[in-house]
């Protein structure tokens, strides 16, 4: 999910070993996603190529499927799209259950909610959203979302997600209002406590997050876990990411297949490709998200010592899709914030 950088590229690639692909596959999936040398791998094998462009949101991915028409053939959305695009009709279902590829998902990332029979998707990374500090510039506690909703060490250092979809959700974990509620008197908690922090954000923005906290430009700012790991691990940079009591949000990144899609034998192969546990592994390394997949964790780079950022210690309340009333209450608070 929700990791995500700016970024749109054709790469040429090609498909799955065990299908003898040919041809082309047009993906559609949060930059930066897959590993490039599964990509290089996945494109020896047969003679398919991969044209891969990137979306930076949830809106923007339902948004091109509900154009029609969007000639892709795979694309990654988080678990509450995935539901929304099969209610809405957007979707192939191609009988994921059937594929090899189910057959290596943890258990407790089967038969989930948003498709409760695996007809129209399969997992391909999770994660949680929360807020990261630099410890150069605060070096106060964060076991609570009171420090960022209600600073007062923070007040004007804070960067805030643009996302309604993450902020109002977030919000309504610290203050214990049910996700999606459509309860407008609970719903005002929740607009009244982001209103009042908006004199102390700094910004609101998901580009060059990394650049912006590490440097120090914001004390505090909303990130990902595995954005956060790959930050501190590889770039040295000065961060933290909070746990607080209260929970952070999960997400749950799947493969799905377009209504209509040109290449949908090419798109499954990819999806078995992928769910290897030998690629899964590579994947999982590369991307720093938890895998659903059943990996060998004595290949796995991630472990709870040196990523905790990926092993949560608090609730993890997974993003629902909202109902229509709820969706519209959730538009009413982001605008009021953003006036």
């Amino acid at each position: 999910m929700n990791g995500k950088l700016i970024l749109a590229a054709g790469v040429g690639i090609a498909t799955a070993s065990m299908a003898q692909a040919e041809g082309v596959l047009n993906i559609y999936a949060w930059s930066s996603s897959i590993a490039p040398e599964l990509i290089e791998k996945f494109e020896k094998t047969t003679n398919t190529k991969i044209n891969f462009d990137s979306f930076t949101s949830n809106e923007d991915a339902l948004t091109k499927l509900q154009a029609g028409n969007s000639a892709y053939d795979l694309v990654t959305p988080s678990q509450h799209f995935v539901k929304i695009m099969i209610e809405a009709g957007l979707l192939e279902d191609f009988d994921a259950y059937s594929l090899p590829a189910f057959g290596h998902l943890k258990e407790e990332w089967t038969r989930q909610w948003w498709d409760p029979e695996n007809d129209y998707s399969i997992p391909l990374a999770y994660g949680t959203t929360s807020f990261v500090v630099n410890r150069n510039v605060y070096q106060g506690p964060i076991d609570s979302w009171k420090v960022f909703f209600e600073p007062t060490d923070l007040q004007g250092n804070i960067a805030s997600s643009n996302s309604p979809d993450e902020v109002v959700s977030l919000a309504s974990i610290y203050l214990g209002v049910p996700l999606c509620s459509e309860d407008s008197a609970e719903m005002k908690k929740v607009r009244d406590l982001l209103v009042a922090q908006k004199p102390y954000v700094k910004i609101y923005t998901t580009d060059d997050i990394g650049n912006r906290i590490s440097g120090g430009e914001v004390g505090a700012h909303n990130w990902w876990d595995g954005d956060a790991l790959r930050a501190r691990l590889q770039d040295g940079a000065p961060i933290e990411y909070a746990f607080p009591k209260e929970g952070v949000l999960g997400w749950m990144d799947s493969f799905v297949i377009p209504k209509g899609a040109a290449n949908i034998d090419n798109a499954k192969a990819f999806i078995n490709f992928m769910s290897e546990p030998d690629h899964a592994v590579i994947q999982y390394n590369y991307y720093s998200h938890a895998s659903p997949v059943q990996i060998d964790e004595a290949k796995a780079s991630y472990n709870r010592d040196n990523a905790p950022e990926l092993f949560p210690t608090v609730p993890v309340v997974f993003q629902p899709a909202c109902s229509p009333a709820g969706q519209e209450l959730v538009t009413r608070v982001w605008q009021d914030v953003m006036k």
